[in-house]
């Protein structure tokens, strides 16, 4: 058994204040549609048995028409290859009640030979010489140990386990999103001769059998060290034993996002600075319609407002986002990052750390940060639904 493993595709998301003007899509958006039908070819021409995709498809429970008919192209390139996929929901893509109408709904009338889980319950299918156990995202995390406690692994078949959450070994590196559930380290288990995960952005490996394919693009700037692709795994023969599957990084097609590193700004001239930026941009042949990032450090009042955006005009039109990050010194000395991407901040983790800073007691402080977390994480749900 091949199987190419893929996962946080986010179909319909959206970045950044340009639009295509063909289309009059926004940019970004119609790159992620373009690189993925891109990256679709490129894996039909590996020829695996098998494509699966490990949840969040979609950026949005209700899916773009557009994000929509990309995937319905996808799946017709992968019939007509005749290769099967094998998709569950992630949190992006998961409806929030058992009486909301699934996206996944829809494209189960493809033709195609598509097997998606999506309504809150173990599934499983098999396909060649594998059983493939899914566990979509589901409604509460106590979920997932009632849906794994229901699998019957086959001693006839290679044993593939699908799901989608944060593995507790990694909880530091959670993304504070809509619906982030732990999984535990007891569900991963080596019974299994391979996991697919998804939710976690970074391409990386947990467990011996266990991997993160990552998200196919970058999403944010906190990502922008992260390898992304798929994972290509051959699982080898059944023998009636767990075997022990070679995976190996499969690149993929994506947008660009490159880091230009810090520029030292406390003697510099603000003219001077953005020389500096245009020619680290030329100096490492950064692609048209990238993104990029650099770090100034060290600015002061003397520098105003920093860098002379009309110097970048230039260098901006011919990127799809220049980030400039700013780097001031507190009173203790120490490194401020300023202008931080949204997307990439951990709320709770920062509401948490301003308690710390407050005068109060244990009691006092307890009280405040269970109420204040249950607040914060009803105001990000619903403003993710409101966006929906």
């Amino acid at each position: 058994m091949r199987l190419i493993h893929i996962a946080d595709t986010h179909l319909g998301l959206s970045q950044f204040n340009r639009l295509d003007p063909e289309s009059g899509l926004n940019l970004r958006e119609k790159q992620i549609y373009d690189n993925f039908l891109s990256a679709i070819d490129q894996i039909i021409d590996q020829k695996p048995d098998v494509v699966v995709h490990a949840g969040d498809l979609f950026d949005q429970v209700r899916p773009k028409t557009r994000a929509y008919k990309t995937v319905l192209e996808a799946l017709e390139r992968l019939h007509a290859a005749g290769i099967p996929l094998v998709v569950i929901a992630g949190n992006h893509s998961m409806v929030k009640t058992r009486y909301a109408t699934s996206p996944f709904e829809i494209l189960v009338y493809h033709p195609g030979d598509m097997t998606a889980a999506f309504s809150f319950r173990y599934e499983n299918v098999e396909i060649g010489d594998t059983i493939f156990h899914l566990i979509p995202n589901m409604l509460r995390p106590e979920d997932y140990r009632s849906a794994y406690d229901e699998i019957e692994l086959s001693g006839n078949h290679h044993n593939v386990l699908v799901t989608h959450g944060l593995a507790t070994s990694i909880r530091d590196r959670r993304l504070a999103t809509v619906a982030e559930h732990e999984l535990d380290n007891t569900i991963l288990s080596d019974r299994f001769d391979y996991i697919a995960l998804g939710h976690y952005h970074r391409q990386s490996q947990i467990a011996d059998n266990a991997w993160y394919s990552g998200s196919l693009e970058h999403l944010t700037y906190g990502e922008i060290s992260d390898q992304k692709g798929g994972l290509l795994v051959n699982l080898g023969h059944t023998d009636g034993q767990v075997a022990s599957c070679d995976v190996r990084h499969l690149d993929l097609p994506r947008t660009q996002m490159i880091d230009l590193g810090t520029i030292p700004c406390e003697d510099a001239h603000p003219k001077d600075v953005s020389s500096e930026i245009i020619s680290r941009i030329d100096g490492k042949d950064v692609p048209p319609l990238a993104m990029a990032q650099v770090t100034l450090d060290g600015l002061t009042r003397e520098h105003g407002k920093g860098p002379d955006m009309r110097d970048l005009s230039s260098v901006r039109e011919r990127l799809l986002d220049l980030k400039i990050r700013v780097i001031t010194r507190d009173r203790d000395g120490a490194a401020v990052p300023l202008q931080q991407d949204v997307r990439a901040v951990d709320y709770q983790k920062e509401f948490v750390t301003f308690l710390e800073s407050q005068n109060l007691d244990a009691r006092q402080k307890a009280y405040v940060e269970r109420c204040g977390l249950s607040v914060l994480k009803t105001v990000m749900e619903k403003h993710r639904e409101d966006a929906e």
